[in-house]
């Protein structure tokens, strides 16, 4: 299978306070992303892994390390590479259309273009008929599929989504990753996944990376041998929720000891 991310070695460090501290976030993150696959990364909070992927999507640099698309260092954001945030970062002068347009029109794209993709990008996404709304029009879920169609609408090789139904109530999260798991499927992109839900990982992924407290690294990646569409209720999908949470868990009660071990690092 050809490597689309691949990242050896790679860290990320802040300096904090008025002495400059410096605060390490990631240490050590080696991971390869196939071309084509899914794969959803999950780890304590505060681990890095917001972090990790907007490194990916070139809107952080790397500390130490490399981290390569294709073979090439990532340097900058790409029109390659498609991020869709939690926090949707919508424009709230544009309409769903404007939204969704941004980025063609940055690359120079013709308004009678635009407007065709950001139509059929709009209504892949179940947005038919809220084409001309504004963004405090919108329900969370509908912001959501805004971001998902601005993305699609550069045609990235590199899907990038960090938590983004994180703020959608439960049946809407579950009509979000049915869209796109069938976007997924039917282009062929690959897809980079931060999630704190275990049970989104395992519905969604054919691989699991699971990261390490902080400072943040991947301790293992399990493989998601289950057929699309899952059965959350099956005992196989149980069965695999098992493994993502006892490694999940005992990361978690190491955050909390060196948290208590050191206090004063933790609150800077």
């Amino acid at each position: 299978m050809t490597v689309k991310i691949e990242a050896r070695g790679v860290g990320k460090q802040y300096s904090v306070g008025r002495g400059g501290t410096p605060f390490a976030a990631l240490q050590g993150v080696d991971l390869d992303v196939q071309e084509g696959e899914f794969l959803c990364i999950v780890g304590p909070s505060g681990c890095g892994k917001s972090t990790f992927l907007q490194m990916v999507a070139g809107l952080e640099p790397v500390s130490e390390g490399s981290l390569k698309i294709n073979g090439h260092p990532v340097r900058g954001p790409g029109a390659d590479r498609g991020m869709v945030f939690q926090s949707y970062a919508l424009f709230p002068w544009r309409t769903v259309m404007g939204n969704i347009e941004f980025g063609l029109e940055v690359k120079g794209h013709g308004a009678r273009e635009r407007r065709e993709i950001a139509l059929r990008c709009a209504h892949n996404v179940g947005l038919r008929g809220f084409e001309q709304a504004y963004p405090n029009q919108l329900s969370g879920g509908m912001k959501q599929r805004v971001g998902i169609a601005r993305a699609l609408a550069n045609d990235p090789e590199v899907l990038l989504m960090d938590e983004p139904f994180a703020a959608v109530d439960a049946q809407t999260r579950e009509m979000l990753q049915e869209e796109v798991l069938s976007i997924w499927r039917k282009a062929n992109r690959t897809v980079l996944f931060v999630t704190h839900s275990v049970q989104e990982a395992v519905y969604l992924g054919s691989r699991i990376a699971v990261m390490t407290a902080r400072p943040g690294h991947i301790k293992t990646i399990l493989d998601v041998d289950l057929p699309y569409p899952r059965d959350i209720t099956s005992a196989e999908f149980g069965n695999l929720m098992k493994p993502v949470y006892a490694v999940l868990k005992d990361e978690v009660l190491k955050a909390a000891h060196a948290a208590v071990a050191q206090p004063s690092e933790t609150a800077a």
